[in-house]
């Protein structure tokens, strides 16, 4: 079957050939310059009856039909096909032609070509990573169907030796306290297959202990997706990991100081980052099976939130975290594959109460607006820049990027679309936009919003604050547009460049 989109591959081919035939002009295998003409005719030639003898033995078979070893098989034989007729034809034309610079042109092309297969078929193999659609179940009255009762001295003892085979004696006493393990309403599962999960039966327990590390478990989504199943509604479920963090301390004080983040940063790439890009998620897992992943507190519990749960209480033990939640809902809608790339897109409220995606750099660790509100809650609700204090959720170099305005420079795509101007009021989300009072909410909808705001001339530090100097921005600019985005413009760059102003 002829690949779609052929025609692009014959162009890639003819800028092959051409690289070869540069490549050969510098490595001076053609040394009398008068025969250039009719070297660059002859890669000419040889280029036309590439792309023929492609056809013939199927180089142009889409990829997504071929397995790699015929695509290979037949570069293979047009490489070789070439070589003969270049050792046959070429002494029979009047021309002094080299035989061996038609040889080693024709090698250069199929290892560069080959380059090209490899990609296709790795392109092939990364993307190919559909994983069937979780149904959700419609609940109706998911409640107990079991009575509860306490365990024998026997039955206690099997879990506390079944327990202790994986992790410690205090935690087995935490969680005997805390999760109830003396009840036959709570059931202890360590097994890195989520599909261990279900042999149980629904809402058959009130509680449900994962006693694997979530490090070591692949499929973290679909595992509590089925455990959220498993549960009768408000029923428990306690996980556990091992923090990100503790593994940096840990790598940093093993090793020298300098030979540590060299260390750290490598095992970051690896163990944090390949399992996130697109191109090297599926090697990664096929490798490694999903074992010892880094983790980040802001994750897992994303993720929880994410499946379903909210989270209760966070207990540490050594080196390990365990994290108790409950059932509260549904599943988030589940996604084939949810990637987290560099780039975001976040839902602004702009003119005319209109919802547009503005984008900007992440700079907070994945699934992390999924836990939004819980943060919010726990450090005391959001700032007036439309953040959490002391967010947690926000990565090391995320910090970095904001103090700069670093994660703001793809705006620069939305004010190319013109969906913002130079100077105005900031474009802020739902939440913080319903913190407005009504008449503020009004004649913010009046303006276009800005990428540089009166928020860094006056520096208010209340909410009471922001509402006046954004009014204040408002009242001059709906009045004097020009004027005053021109007067606003200098204040700001005067407030940077005097007082070092940062990005909220």
């Amino acid at each position: 079957m002829i690949r779609e989109g052929w025609h692009r591959r014959i162009a890639v081919d003819v800028m092959v050939w051409v690289i070869a035939a540069l490549l050969c002009m510098l490595w001076r295998w053609v040394a009398n310059k008068s025969e250039l003409v009719h070297y660059w005719a002859l890669f000419g030639a040889l280029a036309v009856a590439w792309v023929i003898v492609g056809f013939v033995v199927q180089l142009y078979r889409s990829y997504k039909e071929a397995w790699f070893w015929q695509s290979m098989v037949s570069l293979v034989l047009d490489a070789g096909i070439l070589i003969g007729l270049c050792w046959w034809a070429l002494p029979q034309l009047p021309y002094n032609l080299s035989p061996r610079v038609a040889m080693w042109t024709i090698l250069i092309v199929g290892a560069l070509e080959t380059v090209v297969v490899v990609m296709e078929h790795y392109w092939k193999y990364a993307t190919n990573m559909t994983v069937p659609a979780m149904t959700i179940e419609q609940r109706e009255n998911a409640h107990v169907s079991r009575e509860d009762e306490k365990r024998s001295k026997s039955s206690i003892e099997s879990v506390h030796q079944a327990v202790l085979s994986v992790t410690t004696e205090a935690d087995y006493y935490m969680l005997r306290k805390k999760a109830r393990l003396d009840s036959r309403l709570t059931k202890a599962v360590c097994d890195r297959s989520r599909f261990a999960f279900l042999q149980i039966q629904d809402y058959q327990y009130e509680t449900i202990v994962d006693l694997t590390l979530l490090n070591d478990a692949k499929g973290i989504n679909r595992r509590f997706c089925i455990i959220n199943q498993k549960l009768p509604d408000e029923g428990r479920y306690v996980c556990c990991y091992r923090p990100q963090e503790y593994i940096k301390q840990k790598i940093l004080a093993r090793y020298p100081w300098g030979i540590n983040w060299i260390v750290y940063a490598l095992y970051f790439w690896t163990k944090r980052v390949w399992p996130r890009l697109m191109l090297t998620s599926r090697l990664y897992y096929d490798l490694t099976k999903g074992r010892k992943r880094m983790l980040s507190k802001t994750e897992v519990l994303g993720r929880l939130y994410y499946c379903g749960f909210e989270v209760d209480e966070i207990v540490p033990m050594g080196h390990i975290e365990y994290v108790f939640a409950h059932r509260k809902s549904q599943p988030y809608p589940q996604e084939q594959i949810k990637v987290y790339g560099p780039l975001i897109k976040l839902p602004r409220v702009c003119k005319n109460k209109e919802i547009k995606y503005f984008y900007k750099f992440r700079t907070m660790h994945p699934y992390a607006e999924y836990i939004q509100k819980y943060v919010f809650d726990a450090r005391g609700g959001m700032d007036i820049a439309d953040k959490s204090n002391d967010d947690w959720r926000i990565t090391t170099w995320g910090k970095f990027m904001r103090k700069y305005w670093l994660d703001e420079l793809p705006m620069l795509i939305n004010w190319f679309k013109r969906d913002v101007k130079l100077v105005g009021v900031r474009p802020i989300s739902k939440t913080m936009f319903a913190n407005y009072p009504e008449w503020l909410q009004e004649k913010r909808t009046k303006c276009k919003p800005g990428l540089i705001p009166p928020f860094y001339i006056d520096h208010p530090d209340t909410f009471e604050e922001l509402f006046a100097s954004e009014d204040k921005y408002l009242t001059e600019y709906l009045a004097h547009p020009v004027r005053t985005d021109i007067k606003y413009f200098f204040l700001t760059m005067r407030s940077i460049l005097t007082r070092k102003t940062h990005s909220a």
